[in-house]
C-alpha cells in the first residue's frame, strides 16, 4: 500500500469536495431567490398567455430587499442549523461515549483491556499524539470502533466488545490507529459542521412544508423542491467527504503500524461478518449496542452499519453506494493489499480450531490435579 500517496490523494479530494459543497449552498441561495421571482412573475406569464398584452407591457414589482431576504433565509437556515447540530458535540466526546453506552477501562480486571490501553498508550507516544480517553461498548459484539472529539482535551476512542474478543494485538493496534488518525486530522468536526449544513438544508425543505401547510402553496413547493434538492446533493457530498477520511485513516494506520496486514485483516474479518450474517448472527447484538448505530455517529463508525429496514427506506435509496458514509469495505481492503493481490474474507475464527484471544479467556474452573 502506497500509505502517502493515499493520504495525498484523500486529503486533495477533500478539499475539492469542501470546495463543491461550498458552492452548492451557494447555488441554493441563488435557486431559492430565482425559484421565488418566478413565483412574482407567474401572474404577469399568466396574462401573457391568455390576453393581447406582450411581456414588456407587464410590470413586476418584487418588494424591497427581495434579494437580500432570499439569501438571508438560506443562509439562515444553514448556519443555525450547524449550530444545532453542533451542540451535540459541545460537551465533548466523553459525553456522547456515555450517551451511547460507553464505560471506562476496567484494567485491573480484564487482560483484554490492559491490552487496549496500553496500545493507546504506544500508539500516542509513537505519532507524538495527545492521549484520549480510551472507553469500550460492553455490549457490542460487533467488529467496531469509533473516535469523538469536540477539542483535543475531550478526545475520546470508544471499542467494541467484539473488537476485543475477536481481534488480535496487531489487529487491535490498526483500529486505535485509524481511530487516532480521525482524531488527529479533526474527521469528527468536519463530518458534524457538515451535518449541521446538510440540516440546514433540510429545514429550508420543512420551511416550505409550513407554507404549504399553511395552504400558501406557491411559495411553499418551490422551496420545497429546491430545499429537497439541495438536501439530497449535500447529503451526496457530505458522504464522499467521508469516504475520503475513511481511506485517509487506513492509510494512517497502515503509516503508524508500519503492519498493511494489521488493518487489512480487521477489514477481512468485518467483511466476513457482513458476508455470513447467519453465521456471524451471536456477534450482531443489535439490540445491546444500538447506541453505536445511531445516525448520530454513523459517520464516525469504524464500519459502517445498516439494517435492513434502513436498506430498503426510501431516503436511503436502497443502500446507494453514493449516500454511503464508508467506502465498501472490498474496496478499502483492495487499496490496502492492492488491486491485484486483493484478499477475500477472514472468519473470526479459525473453523479447524476455534482460537480463544489469551487475554479474554476466561480462568479454568477446576482444580489443577496433582502432580
Amino acid at each position: 500500500m502506497k500509505f502517502w500517496d493515499f493520504q495525498t490523494s484523500a486529503r486533495r479530494r477533500t478539499w475539492g469536495l469542501l470546495a463543491a459543497f461550498a458552492l452548492l449552498v451557494l447555488g441554493i441561495a441563488v435557486g431559492v431567490h430565482l425559484v421565488l421571482a418566478l413565483v412574482f412573475w407567474t401572474p404577469a406569464l399568466v396574462a401573457v398567455a391568455f390576453s393581447p398584452l406582450r411581456l414588456e407591457q407587464v410590470a413586476v414589482h418584487y418588494p424591497a430587499g427581495f434579494l437580500a431576504t432570499n439569501i438571508g433565509i438560506v443562509t439562515l437556515m444553514v448556519l443555525g442549523g450547524a449550530w444545532i447540530k453542533r451542540s451535540n458535540l459541545r460537551q465533548g466526546g466523553l459525553h456522547l461515549a456515555r450517551q451511547l453506552g460507553a464505560r471506562a477501562l476496567r484494567p485491573s480486571v480484564s487482560h483484554a483491556e490492559q491490552q487496549y490501553q496500553n496500545i493507546v498508550d504506544e500508539l500516542c507516544i509513537a505519532a507524538g499524539a495527545r492521549r484520549p480517553q480510551a472507553m469500550v461498548l460492553p455490549r457490542d459484539l460487533s467488529l467496531n470502533a469509533f473516535a469523538a472529539a469536540w477539542e483535543a482535551e475531550d478526545a475520546v476512542i470508544v471499542v467494541s466488545m467484539g473488537a476485543l474478543e475477536y481481534l488480535s494485538r496487531d489487529e487491535l493496534q490498526a483500529v486505535v490507529a485509524h481511530e487516532l488518525s480521525h482524531l488527529h486530522e479533526g474527521d469528527t468536526r468536519l463530518n458534524m459542521e457538515l451535518a449541521g449544513y446538510v440540516f440546514g438544508l433540510e429545514m429550508l425543505f420543512n420551511y416550505g412544508r409550513d407554507w404549504v401547510e399553511r395552504g400558501v402553496s406557491l411559495f411553499g413547493r418551490p422551496l420545497m423542491a429546491v430545499g429537497w434538492l439541495g438536501w439530497l446533493a449535500a447529503q451526496a457530498l457530505k458522504a464522499a467527504v467521508s469516504r475520503q477520511r475513511e481511506y485517509l485513516a487506513d492509510a494512517r494506520a497502515v503509516q503508524w503500524t508500519r503492519n498493511p496486514d494489521g488493518m487489512g485483516r480487521v477489514l477481512r474479518k468485518a467483511l466476513w461478518q457482513q458476508d455470513y450474517p447467519m453465521q456471524a448472527g451471536a456477534l450482531q447484538s443489535r439490540g445491546g449496542a444500538a447506541g453505536a448505530y445511531a445516525p448520530l455517529v454513523e459517520h464516525m463508525l469504524l464500519v459502517e452499519v445498516h439494517s435492513t429496514e434502513e436498506m430498503h427506506d426510501f431516503w436511503h435509496l436502497g443502500g446507494a453506494r453514493w449516500l454511503a458514509s464508508h467506502p465498501s469495505l472490498e474496496e478499502r481492503i483492495a487499496r490496502i493489499y492492492g488491486e491485484e493481490d486483493a484478499r477475500e474474507a477472514l472468519p473470526l475464527q479459525d473453523p479447524d480450531k476455534r482460537w480463544v484471544n489469551p487475554f479474554t479467556a476466561p480462568l479454568p474452573l477446576g482444580k489443577p490435579e496433582a502432580s
